[in-house]
């Protein structure tokens, strides 16, 4: 249904690093860079960064969250320990959530700018 997806930063090499670390655990990367954007994604740019020079920081409070498949809790995980070590801070350490119908296991971080950034998984067991 989404094709594609973007967030505003204030610092677009900054974040350009926090995301390559922090995706690279997910099979993400950086595949489009021109002077104001970067794309990065599996085989095509799915997730935006969008340089906005004068943004204040996203308020924790907004609610909203990007959340991106990962294949096992490992990968949520290392998404989760990449992000702290690229300057993020955890929102939600990883962990099964309470959820009625699923097995839900998920990690949530704040990039630099205040974005929240999750990694989700469905384990079977």
């Amino acid at each position: 249904m989404i094709d594609h997806l973007s967030v505003g930063v204030s610092d677009l090499e900054r974040s350009a690093r926090f995301y390559e670390a922090t995706f690279a655990p997910l099979g993400l990367s950086r595949l489009v860079t021109r002077p104001a954007t970067i794309g990065f994604g599996k085989s095509y740019p799915e997730f935006w960064i969008n340089l906005r020079a004068g943004m204040k920081p996203v308020a924790s409070d907004t609610g909203s969250h990007i959340c991106l498949r990962a294949k096992s809790t490992a990968e949520v995980d290392a998404f989760h320990a990449a992000a702290l070590s690229a300057g993020g801070r955890s929102d939600g350490a990883p962990g099964l959530r309470p959820h009625d119908r699923v097995r839900y296991y998920a990690a949530f971080v704040t990039d630099p700018d205040g974005n929240r950034i999750e990694a989700v998984t469905f384990p079977s067991e």
